[in-house]
């Protein structure tokens, strides 16, 4: 089983999320592109978060900007065909870039990206003010290309209202609620709830 993790933009808590449900589904953890490794790479926090078995990258990319600006700025080019996903036994968790209209070249999106891999999504938005626009219009776009969406965790403080106007408009289910972890640690990850609807998923 796969799933795709994307956000509703970048640093809306994708890699935590991630490791999450890497932590309690015993998941592998893929990041297929990533950029920016000059300040890190979401596939160390991810493994020193769950402890998951990791995959290395298709793309590797150092500048901290959209996955092709950084590719051009190295003279690559992402290229969909040369992404395959890894083989493994465990559940994997395949972790996106940015927001799903990020573009990975002059051609294709995260969309073309979640579509290629055929892994049901799930959408990481944040809790706070912006979100249910954000949140509804990654709804759509994954909707207009006929890609299966398993439901929205949102990051953030709680927010009752906006979970109740994201499930409203967005016609989704809000699968989990995750509030600041501080410190984050492998500890206090282990300790958040996971609900039973997130390990039926995977059944």
């Amino acid at each position: 089983m796969r799933i795709f993790v994307t956000g509703t933009d970048t640093n809306v808590g994708k890699t935590i999320i991630s490791a999450w449900l890497c932590y309690n589904l015993k998941a592998s953890y893929w990041k297929p592109v990533q950029s920016g490794t000059i300040e890190g790479c979401d596939s160390a926090v991810a493994s020193d978060l769950s402890g998951a078995e990791i995959f290395p990258e298709a793309y590797s990319l150092k500048a901290p900007l959209s996955p092709h600006l950084a590719a051009s700025l190295e003279g690559v080019q992402i290229d969909l065909n040369k992404i395959t996903p890894p083989l493994t036994d465990k559940p994997l968790i395949i972790e996106g870039a940015g927001g799903v209209m990020a573009p990975l070249n002059n051609k294709h999106t995260i969309l073309d990206l979640i579509a290629q891999l055929k892994a049901p999504t799930i959408v990481v938005a944040r809790s706070t003010l912006g979100t249910i626009n954000h949140t509804c219009l990654t709804l759509e776009a994954l909707r207009s290309r006929s890609l299966p969406v398993l439901g929205v965790i949102m990051n953030g403080p709680k927010n009752s209202d906006n979970k109740e106007a994201i499930e409203h408009f967005g016609r989704i289910k809000v699968l989990a609620e995750i509030e600041p972890l501080t410190p984050l640690t492998t500890k206090t990850l282990s300790q958040l709830p996971f609900p039973p609807s997130l390990h039926e998923l995977f059944v």
